[in-house]
C-alpha cells in the first residue's frame, strides 16, 4: 500500500483535512521539544541551586549574588530573590510581628512560583488540544470522503448493466480506503500529543512540589533566624539588667 498514492487520489476536502493533521503535528512536537528542554533546564538549575543554598553559603551573600543578575533570575532563584527580599524588608520594619513577617513572606513566594509555573506550561495546553480533536478532525476527513464514495456508488448503480455496476465499484470502493488514510493521520497526530501532554503535566507538578518544599525549608530557616536574633535581644537585656542590679547592690 501507498499511502501517497491514496492520499493523491482523495478528494480535496479530504486532502485539506490531512493538511491541517500534518499542520498539527508540526506544532505539537516543535512545543513537545521545546518544552521538555525548557523543564530540563528548570530542574537542573533547581538542583544547582539547591546544592548551594545547602552549601552553607551565608544567605545574605546568596542573595547579593542574585542581586547582581537580577534581570537573569528564574525558577528557585528568583523565588529565593523574592522571599528574602520581602523578608530583608519586614525585618528592618519596627513593630512587625515574626507570624507578620513570616506569612508575607511566603506570600511573595507563592506569587513567584504562580508566575514561573505559568512560564513552564507555556503551550502545554495547546498539545492538549491538539491531542483531543485531532482524532475528530480525522474522523471528519474520513466521512467526507466517504460520502464522496457513496454519492459516485449512487451514479454507477442507476445503471441496469450488472457487468458495468461491477466493474464501477470495483473502481469506486477503493475510495473508501482512501478516505480512512484521514482517521489513521488523526490518531498519528493524537497519540504522541496526548502522551507528551500526559508527560509534561506531571514534570511540571514535579516541579511545583520541589519548588514548595525548598519554600518550607527556606522558610524554616528564616524562623530559626528571626527566633534567634529575638533570643540573643533578649539574652543581652537580661544581662545588662543583672550587671546593673549588681552594680545597684
Amino acid at each position: 500500500m501507498n499511502i501517497f498514492d491514496l492520499f493523491l487520489e482523495t478528494n480535496i476536502l479530504v486532502q485539506i483535512s490531512i493538511f491541517i493533521l500534518i499542520g498539527f503535528s508540526v506544532l505539537s512536537w516543535s512545543i513537545i521539544f521545546h518544552r521538555i528542554f525548557v523543564l530540563s533546564s528548570a530542574q537542573r538549575k533547581l538542583k544547582v541551586f539547591e546544592n548551594e543554598f545547602w552549601s552553607g553559603i551565608d544567605l545574605s551573600s546568596l542573595y547579593q549574588k542574585a542581586a547582581a543578575h537580577r534581570n537573569k533570575l528564574n525558577g528557585a532563584e528568583q523565588i529565593f530573590y523574592v522571599g528574602f527580599k520581602e523578608f530583608s524588608k519586614l525585618y528592618q520594619t519596627k513593630h512587625c510581628s515574626p507570624e507578620t513577617m513570616m506569612s508575607r513572606t511566603l506570600d511573595s513566594m507563592h506569587t513567584a512560583i504562580n508566575t514561573e509555573l505559568k512560564s513552564l506550561e507555556d503551550y502545554i495546553p495547546l498539545i492538549g488540544t491538539i491531542g483531543s480533536i485531532s482524532p475528530y478532525l480525522g474522523l471528519f476527513g474520513t466521512v467526507l470522503g466517504i460520502i464522496h464514495v457513496f454519492i459516485e456508488l449512487g451514479k454507477t448503480t442507476a445503471t441496469n448493466n450488472v457487468a458495468t455496476q461491477m466493474i464501477h465499484m470495483q473502481i469506486v470502493a477503493p475510495g473508501i480506503a482512501e478516505s480512512l488514510i484521514s482517521t489513521a493521520i488523526g490518531l498519528f497526530v493524537a497519540i504522541p500529543a496526548v502522551i507528551a501532554f500526559n508527560y509534561l503535566t506531571t514534570q511540571i507538578n514535579n516541579m511545583d512540589q520541589d519548588y514548595h518544599n525548598f519554600i518550607e525549608e527556606f522558610i524554616t530557616i528564616l524562623y530559626h533566624q528571626i527566633f534567634f536574633n529575638i533570643d540573643s535581644a533578649l539574652n543581652k537585656e537580661n544581662q545588662y539588667e543583672e550587671k546593673a542590679y549588681q552594680k545597684h547592690d
